[in-house]
Parts: C-alpha cells; sequence; structure tokens
C-alpha cells in the first residue's frame, strides 16, 4: 500500500462520521503542505474499497451519505448486534418513527402538516429527533405564522445507511397482503 493510501485510511478509521474526498484532500492537503489531486485520492479511495472487500477483513469501507466510512460486514451483523445491545442506546420510538418518515418523505415539512398527515400532536418526537440530530430546522414556510420548516440532514443518512433520499424505500417496495376473504378453499 502506498504513502497516500495509507493516511486515507487512518483518516475515514478516525472519522465518527462518513468523510467526503473533498474532506480527505482538505486534510491531506494542510497535512502534506502541498495540494494533493482529487483524482489521486478518488483512486485511492477505489483500492481501499477494493482491499477491504476481502474476506479476510471482517469491515468494509462503504460509501454512505457523501462519504466513505468503515462498517462492520453484514455477515458479523450478530457478533455486533450482541455488543450493541449490551450497550443499548435507547432506541427511537414508534411514534419518533412514524414522525421521521413523514418529514424523510415529505420535506421540508412543518410541525401541522406532520401532525395532519399522523392525526396526532408530534412535539415531543420532534424534539428527540432534534436531540438526536436525525432531523435539523430547514427554514421558516412563507405561510400564515411562518411556520417551522423541517428536514433531514447527514446523521439520517448515516443512521440508515443510505446515500441519498433517493435510496429511501418507495410505496412499491412495500410487500402488500393479499386480502384472502371469499376466496374458496374448496
Amino acid at each position: 500500500m502506498n504513502f497516500l493510501q495509507n493516511h486515507i485510511e487512518a483518516l475515514i478509521f478516525c472519522s465518527p462520521s462518513p468523510m467526503r474526498a473533498d474532506e480527505i484532500q482538505t486534510c491531506l492537503n494542510e497535512m502534506l503542505q502541498t495540494e494533493v489531486p482529487l483524482a489521486d485520492i478518488i483512486a485511492s479511495l477505489m483500492q481501499l474499497v477494493e482491499k477491504y472487500t476481502a474476506e479476510e477483513y471482517a469491515f468494509q469501507i462503504y460509501q454512505i451519505a457523501d462519504g466513505y466510512q468503515f462498517l462492520t460486514k453484514p455477515a458479523y451483523q450478530a457478533s455486533v448486534s450482541v455488543l450493541l445491545k449490551q450497550k443499548s442506546k435507547k432506541r427511537l420510538s414508534t411514534a419518533a418513527l412514524e414522525t421521521l418518515a413523514v418529514i424523510a418523505y415529505k420535506q421540508p415539512v412543518t410541525k401541522t402538516e406532520i401532525e395532519q398527515i399522523r392525526g396526532v400532536s408530534c412535539d415531543y418526537a420532534l424534539q428527540r429527533l432534534l436531540e438526536k440530530e436525525l432531523i435539523m430546522i430547514k427554514g421558516k414556510s412563507e405561510s400564515v405564522g411562518r411556520p417551522i420548516l423541517y428536514g433531514t440532514n447527514q446523521r439520517f443518512m448515516e443512521y440508515f445507511g443510505i446515500n441519498t433520499l433517493r435510496d429511501l424505500p418507495q410505496p412499491k417496495d412495500f410487500a402488500t397482503l393479499e386480502n384472502e376473504i371469499g376466496e374458496g378453499s374448496e
């Protein structure tokens, strides 16, 4: 492995969130006090991604949220889930997940619009999602009262392991159960 790859690998490994190629370039430019071409960084990134696809590694470099991050391979999910269960962070409530889904699919969206869709108040769910940094305030609506607009952010992408909002499941992706009432069983 070459000098550049070693430094890129170290940066990705130490970063708590996915690193974009331009962020890697900024760090390398400062460290080396010279301009490192983005093409060289991307070429090194592709070699690193290829390297960690080998079966001998339990982790891999994934491209998510417009950046690169080391993540455990799916084959080791059981081992990691035991650790995470022991560390057990509080999970999102059903209300928070429903609120987050509305925001993800309808953004930018106001609290009133979320409440109309869900049919219940969402004050607490919005507060929890803001605390967990899964959503952010995107501005104010031009409608009467100028209510706050909510939307997802990069942390949301990381949390759900997606690269763009286009990666969200579409309604056609959800299985529907066939209605069997009235069908003859003879």
